[in-house]
């Protein structure tokens, strides 16, 4: 197997990656319809879901890990004799599996995707358990309005978010790909990203402190569809 296969079957793992993200995107988004349809009650089929986006998770961690073994052991050979391609396999499998083995059940329960789920879940039978509340506040029609459309503009782009993370450590929003694209661009200056929101403290932005916020993506989507109506 040529080097240019291989990079090939590679950028085809990582589609399938973004193949599984949606995925797990569309199985949190079921979820949530039920707890809506439940009134804030625990519907047993949403623990089923939790399950398959765990699994879905530790397919992702695996196949992340298979790209990185596979990197590391090319740029190996690239710089040896071309002999080295016929171990290839052999020392691909050999390093994967010493690094499956050590992948633990907290690495798969800090994945963005599954703390986004539990997140949404809790905020959903929150938000359902509050609005069947009797004495539940009524806010401003205008106000709320208002409200709402600030919470959807990225911080960064100053549009519209399309795929909003929720830092867990100043609760603020960003657009996945703008705040991934900053801490990356950071990070190469070997400096720390600071949260873009005017006033924040928060100094020290990182990726394992964001998850997706599958509430407020879909009050966005929502609220698009309410304007293509009118």
């Amino acid at each position: 197997m040529s080097l240019s296969a291989v990079h090939g079957t590679l950028s085809s793992l990582k589609s399938c990656q973004a193949d599984i993200g949606t995925g797990m995107d569309i199985v949190t988004d079921v979820a949530m319809d039920l707890v809506e349809a439940q009134d804030g009650e625990m519907n047993p089929g949403i623990k089923e879901m939790e399950a398959m986006i765990i699994e879905c998770a530790m397919l992702d961690r695996e196949i992340n890990y298979f790209i990185d073994v596979v990197q590391q052991v090319t740029s190996e050979i690239t710089t040896q004799q071309p002999e080295s391609m016929f171990n290839l396999s052999a020392k691909v499998k050999e390093r994967f599996t010493e690094r499956i083995a050590k992948l633990s059940e907290s690495d798969v329960q800090s994945h963005q995707k599954v703390l986004g789920f539990k997140d949404s879940i809790k905020n959903s039978l929150n938000q359902a358990n509050q609005e069947s509340a009797e004495n539940m506040e009524e806010l401003d029609e205008d106000i709320a309005v208002t409200q709402s459309q600030v919470n959807f503009t990225c911080p960064l782009t100053q549009v519209e978010m399309i795929n909003p993370m929720k830092n867990k450590k100043c609760n603020h929003h960003y657009d996945e790909e703008a705040i991934l694209g900053l801490i990356k661009a950071r990070h190469s200056q070997k400096k720390k990203c600071r949260c873009p929101v005017v006033g924040c403290v928060n100094t020290d932005v990182t990726e394992p402190d964001l998850i997706p916020d599958q509430i407020l993506r879909r009050k966005i989507q929502s609220q698009k569809r309410q304007n293509n109506r009118t």
